[in-house]
């Protein structure tokens, strides 16, 4: 009886040596705790040094409530949301003070010992740093939280359904949908067939070899048709872990619906101001083309006059009638032709891009500026591209920007005592882009008046808003080109415009 006695306790000797061993062992701290408010170490394995960087000497008999952090000290009583039970054992992640000062993050499972009558004897720990885990998870909610408040559209695409598998608020919104009533989108839902063809999927074939796609593809919204948005990025997600195959693509798009609304009130804003100073540059000319087109209408009346007084002597000849009748006619069309370049000019229009040959539109302004520029004693020069470019372009808008700086050449002689007074207009086509120059030959403009220039209401002029300029720098500018001068303050003055042709 003695001998069995013996044999089993020797066997739980054994067995508990192992435990002991297995305990010594582990990487995970596994520690025994006073059933006390204290929650003081009883006994814990060689791991605490690794874990809290106390020796098992140092830190038995030490109270373990001390150590929490003030916000974590009380998560099981209060039953925060880091605690999870089950069978009768708790599961804590809290952060813990290493004995170097800084605070760990630890995850604890607990299980609290019992005598026979229920009452707690004390408390078994197994506890392992999980600080890096804690970062990263905090990390990617820093993150989600930022994707989330993005005003960018953010949606991840499975690679090989193309369906969207999340969308954030901004897309939701964008898209016309809800969270709470979300609805299933596909690729194909959201681009037209020949859009999703020769754009968006090679788009995602670029990501999908270099990663990343950057450009711009517009949106078909079909719940949202108001709204206008693009995509705008395209990233591409590898399983890193197994085939290195892409799982998913993160798309980046924008609603660009004020930004557009923006852009189109700033082109009526535009159409307004060019349209306005049309009407100025016609206003400062009216002089001038009244009297262009009382020259036809004053030689109307003589040929009529002079058919009448042949009549009235009792001249019919037919040849005689019939030469007058083509004089007066000739007459009548150049006053029509006066008159349609007038109300061509103050026509308020849309923006139209149309082709057009440039030397023709040169030419076709200074027909305009006809009686002006003999009014100041000036003479037209053409040093005209002999290959005719052509542009596409708003050509009343260009015509007005080059009638502005014709206007200006013919303005700058008004102080000169000059008798030869050019005015000196060239195209050129070089490397895609056509160049104009209008040159006069007067004074010049000195640097700091050259300098404020193209300012809005900067005026040399007794009259005059002071716009012309910069509305014709504007005009250019949204045309994709360049406007500027240069002076010597001394010799004159010329102003160069540079415009892509129809095929840049």
């Amino acid at each position: 009886m003695n001998q069995d006695v013996n044999s089993e306790l020797q066997r739980c000797r054994e067995e508990a040596d192992r435990y002991r061993l297995l305990a010594e062992q582990s990487t995970d701290m596994i520690s025994r705790h006073t059933a006390t408010p204290e929650w003081t170490y009883i006994d814990v394995n060689p791991a605490v040094e690794r874990v809290l960087g106390y020796s098992v000497d140092e830190i038995i008999g030490t109270p373990g409530y001390d150590l929490f952090h003030p916000e974590d000290a009380d998560n099981l009583v209060k039953r925060a949301k880091s605690v999870r039970y089950r069978h009768g054992m708790y599961t804590n992640v809290y952060r813990y003070r290493h004995r170097n000062g800084h605070y760990i993050w630890l995850e604890t499972t607990s299980r609290t010992i019992r005598d026979e009558h229920g009452e707690p004897v004390e408390i078994i720990c197994v506890s392992r740093d999980v600080t890096e885990r804690e970062l990263a998870q905090q990390a990617t909610r820093r993150l989600a939280r930022v994707v989330e408040a993005s005003s960018d559209m953010i949606m991840f695409c499975k690679h090989e359904t193309l369906q969207l598998t999340y969308m954030n608020e901004a897309a939701y919104i964008t898209l016309g949908t809800e969270k709470e009533n979300p609805v299933v989108f596909y690729l194909d839902q959201l681009f037209d067939e020949e859009l999703l063809a020769s754009l968006v999927r090679p788009a995602l074939s670029h990501a999908a070899d270099h990663g990343t796609w950057y450009g711009s593809i517009p949106l078909q919204i079909p719940t949202n048709p108001k709204r206008t948005a693009e995509v705008r990025e395209i990233i591409a997600h590898r399983n890193r872990t197994e085939n290195m195959k892409v799982e998913y693509y993160s798309i980046i798009g924008r609603d660009i619906t004020l930004k557009r609304k923006a852009e189109e009130e700033a082109k009526r804003h535009q159409l307004e101001m060019a349209h306005m100073s049309r009407l100025l540059s016609v206003g400062e000319m009216a002089t001038g083309l009244a009297h262009e087109i009382n020259q036809p209408l004053a030689a109307i009346l003589n040929y009529c006059r002079g058919t009448q007084r042949r009549l009235d002597e009792g001249l019919t000849d037919i040849d005689t009638v019939a030469n007058s009748m083509l004089l007066i006619t000739r007459q009548a069309k150049r006053a029509a032709e006066i008159v349609r370049r007038m109300r061509s000019f103050v026509k308020k229009t849309e923006f139209q891009r149309i082709e057009f040959p440039v030397n023709e539109a040169c030419r076709e302004v200074s027909r305009f500026l006809y009686q002006e520029a003999i009014d100041h004693n000036i003479s037209f020069e053409f040093m005209l591209d002999e290959s005719d470019p052509k542009l596409l372009a708003d050509k009343i808008q260009i015509e007005q920007v080059l009638l502005n700086l014709m206007r200006n050449a013919i303005e700058a002689y008004s102080d000169c005592d000059k008798r030869y007074r050019p005015v000196i207009i060239s195209s050129r086509n070089a490397g895609g882009y056509i160049h104009i120059s209008v040159e006069d030959e007067a004074k010049g403009i000195n640097r700091e008046e050259l300098a404020k220039l193209f300012e809005p209401f900067y005026t040399s002029k007794s009259t005059g808003l002071g716009m012309g300029l910069a509305i014709s720098r504007t005009i250019i500018e949204t045309h994709g080109g360049q406007l500027w001068a240069e002076s010597d303050g001394k010799t004159g003055t010329q102003f160069h415009l540079k415009l892509p042709l129809k095929d840049k």
